[in-house]
């Protein structure tokens, strides 16, 4: 996919305070002449929204052209690997979903890339917590999880459970709920969130597992019901939903973030002046207001906080993949 150039724009003086503000708060920064954001994933998903509106505001506030490239394939892996050959002075970054980065060492042993050694975290930008949804095959009666997991035992067969695509955070999730409430799953893989729950609000699967915003409209229109959220707190979308952890399951707390990184060798202070742009411009109202019309939550760790994230998401899911005899087909 080519690439697509977002160049600085002129904005009038109301709308351009908070600009003038996040400038103010970066303009001691040396910057490169052209931010290059790699996405691994294709024009119109959530990821590339993301970068987009990245790249326009990075624009906005130093001046520079920043453009978003579409390197799509291998699940987002030949993006990892097209940030890593880049130069390291900052110019190149990729925006990146944790599970890319946290479980596909584990899943996939012929990586051209070493997560911990040929790259530099730089901060997080947004979130999103998952839902764990029932459809019309479920039986209306069977509101909660509790009562799910009856109606699943009195069956005595497994249940069959969407997600977005084998492999994915929203697969092993699911394994992860049949292991803690005792709901026996099969998985049932889709292309993307959003299929799944087409599916699910169809009929052709009982339950899904999909983020909150692969759920929203569905659920908004009464065509499926949330019966638990993961995530530390109650979701604002589904705040009728408890979370899994209130419902005695903390181990069913987990969100993906969307990271941003850097190849290895970029100067440390290079990677901390990126963090702090960053920072400023998921601070701002305007792109708050984007994410929350993408069910995103605004999500700002600094370098070493992701860095730390990295290694213990890494370390959480090497069990789980492992006891689950997953193997890619590729």
């Amino acid at each position: 996919m080519g690439a697509i150039p977002i160049r600085r724009r002129v904005f009038v003086v109301g709308a351009a305070a908070s600009t003038l503000c996040a400038r103010t708060a970066v303009q001691a920064q040396a910057r490169a002449d052209t931010y290059r954001i790699i996405c691994g994933f294709p024009p119109g998903g959530p990821v590339d929204l993301i970068c987009r509106k990245l790249a326009e505001r990075m624009a906005a506030i130093t001046g520079a052209n920043a453009f978003v490239e579409n390197k799509v394939g291998a699940a987002g892996r030949l993006a990892v690997a097209e940030l890593v050959k880049a130069p390291a002075d900052g110019s190149a970054m990729l925006v990146t979903a944790a599970s890319i980065i946290t479980m596909y060492p584990h899943l996939y042993k012929q990586l051209t890339y070493d997560i911990f050694t040929d790259l530099t975290p730089v901060g997080t930008v947004a979130s999103t917590a998952f839902a764990f949804a029932a459809g019309p095959a479920v039986p209306d009666s069977a509101t909660t999880v509790t009562e799910v997991v009856r109606w699943s035992q009195a069956k005595g067969a497994a249940i069959a459970c969407g997600n977005s695509g084998a492999g994915s955070m929203q697969h092993f999730l699911a394994s992860m709920i049949s292991r803690e409430t005792g709901i026996e799953i099969n998985h049932v893989p889709y292309r993307g969130g959003a299929a799944s729950m087409q599916a699910l609000a169809g009929g052709e699967v009982p339950l899904a597992v999909g983020t909150e915003s692969a759920a929203r409209a569905l659920a908004q229109a009464g065509k499926l019901r949330v019966l638990a959220t993961t995530g530390a707190q109650r979701s604002a979308l589904y705040s009728q939903a408890p979370t899994f952890a209130e419902l005695g399951w903390p181990a069913l707390s987990q969100r993906e973030w969307f990271g941003v990184l850097m190849p290895a060798r970029v100067p440390m202070p290079t990677v901390e002046k990126t963090a702090a742009l960053l920072a400023a411009i998921v601070g701002s109202p305007e792109v708050r207001e984007t994410w929350d019309k993408q069910s995103l939550s605004v999500d700002n760790m600094h370098p070493a906080a992701l860095k730390a994230a990295i290694q213990r998401e890494y370390d959480f899911w090497a069990p789980i993949i492992r006891s689950s005899g997953f193997t890619p087909e590729a």
